[in-house]
């Protein structure tokens, strides 16, 4: 079944950071706002490979800082951030997670009950 628009649409997270609740209109906020609505956009896959590569770029503290901003936990921007680091090619674009991840199909489940 074909997920609509509006099931993948994510909520946009409000960052949590002391400059962005202090300074709500500042530079950083902005940037702060913007990196939560490309966050937003992105199936998971996307989703940990952006904030690894946001948080690498950063430096030291760039991995607590994306987790403060965009509400993930520090261990998917981790993992983000290995992936990039593994370089793995094109050759699995198609899957987002690995074979067997997520939830398990309804129909599997009634065959049980």
């Amino acid at each position: 079944m074909m997920e609509t628009e509006s099931k993948r649409r994510q909520v946009i997270h409000a960052c949590e950071c002391s400059i962005c609740e202090q300074h709500p209109y500042s530079r950083v906020a902005k940037e702060h706002r913007t990196i939560n609505r490309l966050v937003a956009g992105a199936h998971e896959r996307q989703r940990r490979l952006l904030v690894g590569f946001l948080a690498h770029q950063r430096g030291r503290g760039g991995v607590a800082l994306l987790a403060r901003v965009t509400g993930l936990s520090r261990r998917t921007i981790l993992r983000g951030r290995r992936e990039l680091q593994q370089a793995r090619g094109p050759a699995n674009v198609a899957r987002i997670r690995r074979q067997g991840g997520g939830r398990k199909r309804v129909e599997k489940k009634a065959q049980r009950l």
